[in-house]
């Protein structure tokens, strides 16, 4: 036994995956599902069927839930795909940089200043015209597999 003590990195997610397994087959529309490594909600789904070799295979359609690009895919039904863990979570906006930062209120008190104003040009000006006029103003971001968005914005009524 040595006596050097062992330092460990310590992450939010205690160590859980990013994504679990799911079979192709119990997938469904509206669900998620990772296609080439992002994560994605499905669009549609359909199942060919048994084939000489015996696998039906399922086709989906999905569009990646951060940038809005179509992704398909063919999987065997009885096989497995990654189906990531997808959260959402309302955070107070406090401010906005110049450099396209939102500084937010989170639940215990803390701020989070790491994320930058979402992509889409009506929810950015939405939020950038809401804040503007001194509304106060309720972001959902949502996270996926080490990614975080902007997604829907809620007005919570003047300050």
């Amino acid at each position: 036994m040595s006596d050097e003590e062992h330092h460990f990195e310590s992450k939010a997610d205690a160590g859980a995956s990013k994504t679990y397994p799911q079979q192709a087959g119990t997938i469904r529309k509206s669900g998620y599902i990772v296609i080439k490594n992002r994560p994605c909600k499905v669009v549609e789904v359909s199942t060919s069927k048994t084939g000489k070799h015996g696998h039906a295979k399922c086709h989906f359609v999905a569009i990646d839930i951060f940038n809005g690009k179509k992704l398909e895919d063919i999987v065997p039904s009885s096989h497995n795909c990654d189906v990531p863990h997808v959260t959402r979570t309302d955070y107070q906006l406090i401010d906005i940089s110049e450099d396209g930062f939102v500084s937010l209120l989170t639940e215990n008190g803390n701020t989070k200043d790491d994320l930058k104003l979402p992509t889409d040009e009506s929810l950015l000006s939405q939020i950038k015209d809401g804040f503007g006029e001194g509304k106060d103003l309720v972001v959902t971001v949502m996270s996926s597999m080490g990614e975080e968005q902007i997604c829907a914005l809620k007005d919570i009524g003047p300050k």
